[in-house]
């Protein structure tokens, strides 16, 4: 069989389709863009794909960042005077208001991946100067949940996170090994049962002993990144979580 070398006949055609097929993405968006202009769904001004508002609507969500701890989250206690809990520190960026809804809705549910590298670099911005991991992970899908969606949000913030921090992002370092119903209507109590049990790192050793950043895309009780944070810890691993935003 002939050699697909770069030089080769079949080589350079296939090189030549790529290059058209690339051609032919830029000229549709270009051709969408000047037919169907996007809005900024917080006032109505132009706004681009990559980060769905605009610029001012972007700046106006209010940011946080600062450290909460998950476990006083899912007790009711103060989350950002914490001294007790050790190990379930989760840094958040914003807090989350319908701008920052709409932005991680928009990730959510339309699988825009240009958009978690935005949303990726804001959270590793605002991370930077107070902490640099050895490695990044995600807070894991249930293979059932991810082959319904067809990706991981969260995975897709992280891999953002880790190429702004300059640090390896090892995907599907947690698993999770049970799917869990929704939690958006369970009271604290109940979210923390309901995920008893549900994850498990895949490899302890490559955890352990290293400085490892969990990332989400949003912390509301904890109970998500309280629940990966003890695996973690067991496993040998120095962990703490970052989000996007807090749903206070």
């Amino acid at each position: 069989m002939a050699a697909l070398g770069r030089g080769s006949p079949a080589g350079i055609l296939a090189h030549a389709r790529r290059d058209a097929a690339a051609r032919a993405r830029r000229a549709l968006a270009a051709l969408e863009a000047f037919a169907l202009p996007l809005r900024c769904p917080g006032c109505g001004a132009p706004a681009t794909r990559r980060r769905v508002l605009c610029d001012a609507c972007w700046a106006a969500i209010p940011g946080l960042d600062q450290w909460l701890c998950a476990r006083c989250l899912g007790r009711g206690d103060d989350p950002a005077r914490c001294r007790i809990h050790r190990g379930y520190a989760c840094w958040c960026a914003w807090v989350y208001d319908d701008r920052a809804a709409c932005l991680v809705q928009t990730l959510k549910y339309q699988g825009r991946r240009a958009l978690a590298r935005g949303l990726g670099g804001r959270l590793a911005q605002s991370l930077s100067m107070h902490y640099r991991p050895d490695l990044v992970v995600e807070v894991p899908m249930h293979g059932v949940r991810r082959r319904e969606r067809g990706f991981n949000q969260a995975a897709w913030l992280a891999e953002a996170v880790a190429a702004r921090l300059a640090a390896p992002w090892l995907e599907g370092a947690l698993t999770r090994v049970h799917p869990t119903p929704p939690q958006t209507r369970l009271g604290a109590a109940a979210r923390r049962s309901n995920l008893r049990g549900a994850f498990r790192v895949r490899d302890p050793e490559a955890l352990r002993g290293r400085k490892v950043l969990l990332v989400d895309d949003v912390i509301t009780t904890g109970s998500t990144v309280e629940a990966c944070l003890d695996v973690l810890q067991a496993s040998g691993a120095e962990a703490v979580a970052a989000a996007l935003a807090w749903a206070s």
